[in-house]
């Protein structure tokens, strides 16, 4: 069994806070520079953490992992409340928010991952099957770009 959390009136220190979360102490300090916490201090000038900061600094890394900027994070977690613990309604609206921005990211993926190998309407033109969904370069009166991948229809959508 692992330690169990020394407590301090039920706040945490910032290396405990690193233990439970996996992350490093100057992450964490970064994390703090940014606003995406806010721990108070004891009399001696050290940093205490609430318990529910743990799941705060978890969702901002598993966000990131899924490409989401700070910037989309903070605004994210500015929906939750500053002066007491989030609650479960209060994550379930703000689940709510990313879940449509999680789904348009796997669209996108999705996407990517079924027509990379393919024409993508670059204007490449490399490909064999690149003459037939984009002869002569067409896409490009569309825009610049990938346009196939940006959600143009390709030649092959076009007849379906």
């Amino acid at each position: 069994m692992g330690n169990p959390m020394k407590r301090t009136e039920g706040q945490l220190s910032i290396g405990e806070l690193a233990e439970r979360t996996g992350l490093a102490v100057s992450a964490i300090r970064f994390y703090e520079s940014k606003g995406l916490v806010a721990p108070s201090r004891n009399q001696g000038g050290q940093r205490r953490f609430e318990r529910s900061d743990i799941r705060r600094l978890s969702f901002v890394l598993i966000a990131q992992t899924l490409g989401f900027s700070l910037a989309e994070i903070d605004a994210a977690l500015a929906s939750l409340p500053d002066r007491r613990t989030p609650n479960q309604r209060d994550w379930e609206r703000l689940s709510a928010k990313f879940r449509q921005k999680i789904e348009e990211r796997i669209d996108g993926l999705t996407s990517l991952r079924e027509r990379l190998s393919s024409c993508i309407g670059c204007g490449c033109l490399s490909l064999a099957r690149c003459r037939i969904y984009n002869p002569d370069d067409r896409a490009s009166e569309r825009g610049s770009g990938p346009r196939y991948l940006l959600g143009d229809p390709d030649a092959s959508s076009a007849e379906a």
